[in-house]
Order: structure tokens, then C-alpha cells, then sequence
């Protein structure tokens, strides 16, 4: 049923912005961030849970807490810059857009930085080096 609400929250949203767009730009992008903040708040309740599982399926396969949460931080960090992406590019700003996609790379990139040495560092005690 949930669904029916975000769907009809969203044409509703569309509609009103097509309908003011051409006399209200600025109201018109102003209902899209009010819908895209309400369906933020919508998708931060089932994000809770997904943590939760992943947290517990963590724990039951003994993985470091540090990793769990880097990967945590990497998705978040992922969709964040894909929602603030697409609003600015909803706005018309192209560029400010692939600034923030590139951002939110580097970041992902920096995060991973850890992971990656102990991946190596695993690999390397699996086959010394001669």
C-alpha cells in the first residue's frame, strides 16, 4: 500500500510542477525538493532496517565492525550523491551535477582506501613474496 502512496505522491508531484513551471519556476522546484525530501524520509525507515540485518549478518560472520561500517558509509555516500545528482540536474545545473558525482566518487574512493590495504595485505600473507 505504501507504494500506492509514494506513486501517487510523485504524479501528483510531476503534475503540479509541469502546471507551474512556466509562471512559478521557483515554487515548481520547490514542491520537487519538498517530494524528494518526504521520499527521503519514506526510504530512511527501510534503510534502518537493511543497516540492522546487514549490522547482525556482520556480527554472525565475525567481520570486523570498521569494514561493516565502511561499507555502510560507501552506499550511503553512493545514493546520497545519486539523489543530490539528479535534483541538481532537475535544476538545470549539468556541471554542478558531475561535480558532485565526481565528489562523491573520490569520497567512495578514500573510504575504500583501508579495505583495499587489508585485501592486499590478506593476499600477501596467502602468498609470501620470495
Amino acid at each position: 500500500m505504501e507504494m500506492l502512496e509514494i506513486i501517487s505522491i510523485g504524479i501528483i508531484a510531476t503534475i503540479l510542477f509541469l502546471l507551474l513551471k512556466d509562471k512559478q519556476p521557483a515554487i515548481a522546484f520547490l514542491i520537487i525538493i519538498i517530494t524528494v525530501l518526504y521520499l527521503f524520509i519514506v526510504a530512511i525507515q527501510y534503510v534502518t532496517e537493511i543497516i540492522n540485518l546487514i549490522v547482525y549478518l556482520g556480527e554472525q560472520a565475525n567481520i570486523h565492525q570498521v569494514y561493516i561500517k565502511t561499507i555502510l558509509q560507501i552506499i550511503g555516500i553512493a545514493y546520497i550523491t545519486e539523489m543530490g545528482s539528479n535534483l541538481v540536474k532537475d535544476a538545470g545545473l549539468e556541471s554542478v551535477a558531475a561535480k558532485i558525482e565526481m565528489t562523491g566518487k573520490l569520497i567512495i574512493l578514500f573510504l575504500a582506501i583501508p579495505i583495499f590495504k587489508s585485501l592486499i595485505e590478506t593476499i600477501i600473507s596467502i602468498f609470501p613474496v620470495v
